[in-house]
């Protein structure tokens, strides 16, 4: 019954994948770069975003701390989306825009990395991470889409910009999801080196 419409979803999400392996392929090996470096300095990644960019912020950070395909040393990662007492405790005392940033400010420091995900660009509460992450002096990786609204604004140049060429929020997922794997293994081949 389904069958043609769940077609078009694999060839929709195909379609967008190929155009933006072009468009995305530097901002995401700079992203590589970025992180490697920290790591390797002693410093860690910060991830955040809401709903479904809470669950790609963990899925990063699990495949940091655990390992993505082959045995490696931990790689310090943190998801601030885990932790319900501070996130409700800040979100009931000072306000939800602020759930991200008071976590950034306690835990950030100069050469780590923010990994920011907001597939409109606009999340109140992502944009002020990033102001406490500039505070700090940590480099921001954002992952957005919908031509990365207000985050246009909010990134030095300094900062790494992945932004989906797509208005649709599932596409735009399903591409930082990929592009979440091209890290875990761009920076298992610089750790470890490439292999087939």
């Amino acid at each position: 019954m389904f069958e043609q419409r769940i077609h078009q979803h694999f060839i929709a999400s195909a379609d967008l994948k190929y155009q933006a392996a072009e468009a995305l392929s530097t901002p995401i090996s700079l992203a590589i770069e970025a992180m490697w470096t920290a790591v390797t300095n002693g410093c860690k990644v910060l991830a955040c975003g809401n709903g479904g960019s809470a669950a790609d912020a963990q899925h990063f950070a699990a495949e940091f701390v655990g390992r993505y395909e082959r045995e490696r040393p931990e790689l310090a990662a943190l998801a601030l989306t885990t932790d319900t007492s501070i996130i409700t405790a800040i979100a009931n005392d000072y306000s939800f825009n602020e759930i991200y940033a008071k976590q950034v400010r306690a835990l950030g420091q100069a050469g780590d990395v923010l990994l920011a995900i907001t597939t409109s660009g606009n999340s109140a509460n992502i944009l002020a991470a990033i102001d406490a992450a500039h505070s700090r002096d940590m480099t921001v990786i954002a992952l957005t889409g919908k031509g990365g609204g207000k985050m246009n604004q909010a990134l030095q140049e300094t900062d790494i910009h992945i932004c989906v060429p797509h208005d649709r929020t599932a596409r735009i997922q399903e591409v930082h999801l990929l592009t979440i794997h091209c890290i875990c293994d761009g920076v298992d081949a610089m750790l470890l080196g490439e292999t087939e």
